[in-house]
């Protein structure tokens, strides 16, 4: 076996962070005031020599007793297979499970997708004629945005709905995400730039998209700069057509009404923000359109229908804790010992709410039998312009290259996080371009235009 020293897994950038300490920490005094009784985590991992991640360490932390300026009371978890211990680190990836399904859920699928997606929904049906180029580039990646949205808003994520009674921050949900919404930034939605940011990329010109992953078999990024590729060129063909110059850009009245909308309305809290795109040339217009594009389409097809594939077993995937972790000398320990499956089932998520829980993300991830998928059109006279048709011919070709490259990456042994230790191969990010059966379902793979479950 081929021992590595923590100095040198830092200097070999083989160490990663799964880090929700801080999102959660300034609530979680409430979140424990309710039936929920669980941790703020962080989880170390080690990236291993056969690209695999594996967790070193798990640390579970609590509100300092004494005030939040004592800092946190903290304790840290090891790998065990047996005994009392084994069971002990069973709970404890379990309280980091339940951290992680809540914030998925709340931040990376509710907030990072289907509400940062409704201001240009609104701004481009305000301010965009139906005529206008970048109202017809955009409008497929709108359909049932703004429906789901308010069916959602009715049953699953209002107060006592169905969101707080199935994950862990219960009546704090849309507060904490709210205040999570506070951090985002809309230049940091584009896909290379969200892997810089999140540490497991680095600049590299000589990469064919100008990152290098730090995890090289990492399915999600490796299929998704495919697809914000083949998205990005579309887009930028599509914008040279009708914006061959930038002054047609700065001297569009339409395009400039909706930009200021969308920044001083649509986003009136962060209107004074610096990271905004200015609107003044094509380049500008490019990198909005696809971050739009992108968000709507491919970065809600990855964190949505994978979750019934990966998380319809609610043991491997909990969604609250109803106790603290056992400490020696107390009953509960007493019961580990003796019974540590009944305990662990004590400590996950009731019956009720993991059928109620698993039924919602059965829902969630069928495909409609109406889906129309990225590089598709449910209207083929969408446009009469020729070259624009060329592009988004061109577009859909690209993307049916790069079904037949994942189907061909999940068949080559090298990839182990492909498949997985279950054998589940990754195609949350398959285009299902080729795909116009119209039969929809809990197919585990493809890419719709738009939010629309």
């Amino acid at each position: 076996m081929y021992l590595i020293s923590m100095k040198e897994a830092i200097e070999n950038k083989k160490l990663f962070t799964l880090d929700h300490h801080d999102a959660l920490m300034p609530y979680l005094r409430r979140i424990n005031s309710t039936n929920t009784k669980t941790y703020a985590s962080r989880t170390l991992l080690l990236l291993q020599n056969d690209g695999t991640l594996k967790p070193l360490a798990i640390e579970l932390s609590l509100p300092h007793p004494q005030g939040d300026h004592h800092g946190a009371v903290s304790k840290v978890f090891t790998p065990a297979e047996n005994g009392v211990e084994g069971s002990v680190w069973q709970l404890a990836k379990a309280y980091a499970a339940v951290n992680d399904s809540g914030y998925h859920q709340l931040v990376s699928h509710w907030l990072d997708t289907h509400a940062v997606i409704e201001p240009f929904v609104i701004a481009t049906n305000r301010q965009l004629s139906v005529l206008h180029p970048i109202y017809k580039l955009l409008h497929p990646h709108f359909r049932d945005t703004m429906n789901i949205n308010a069916l959602a808003r009715q049953i699953l994520i209002n107060a006592g709905g169905v969101l707080e009674n199935t994950v862990f921050p219960a009546k704090y949900a849309m507060e904490m995400s709210a205040v999570i919404y506070k951090n985002w930034v809309f230049t940091e939605q584009a896909l290379p730039a969200d892997l810089l940011k999140r540490g497991v990329a680095e600049p590299d010109a000589s990469q064919p998209h100008g990152i290098k992953l730090l995890i090289e078999d990492y399915p999600y990024a490796v299929d998704g700069l495919e697809i914000w590729a083949a998205i990005e060129t579309w887009v930028k063909e599509y914008c040279s057509f009708y914006y061959p110059r930038d002054h047609l850009i700065q001297g569009d009245n339409e395009l400039q009404s909706w930009w200021e909308e969308l920044r001083n309305v649509g986003h009136g809290d962060k209107r004074d923000e610096p990271w905004w795109p200015e609107m003044q040339t094509r380049a500008e217009l490019v990198q909005t359109c696809t971050i739009i594009i992108w968000v709507a389409s491919a970065l809600h097809a990855a964190v949505n229908f994978g979750q019934y594939p990966y998380a319809g077993y609610l043991p491997n995937r909990p969604t609250v804790s109803r106790r603290f972790m056992p400490e020696p000398g107390t009953p509960e320990y007493a019961e580990l010992e003796k019974n540590p499956d009944l305990a662990f089932l004590k400590t996950i998520t009731a019956q009720l709410q993991t059928l109620l829980g698993v039924s919602l993300i059965e829902i969630l991830s069928r495909h409609s039998t109406d889906e129309v998928y990225l590089g598709q059109r449910d209207t083929p006279e969408w446009t009469l312009d020729n070259e624009p048709l060329a592009a988004f011919e061109r577009f859909g070709n690209r993307l049916l290259e790069i079904e037949n490259r994942i189907l061909e990456m999940n068949n080559d042994k090298r990839w182990k996080n492909r498949v997985g230790a279950v054998k589940v191969p990754y195609t949350l990010l398959y285009p299902n371009t080729s795909d116009y059966s119209r039969e929809g379902g809990l197919t585990g793979k493809g890419i719709p235009n738009s939010v629309s479950i």
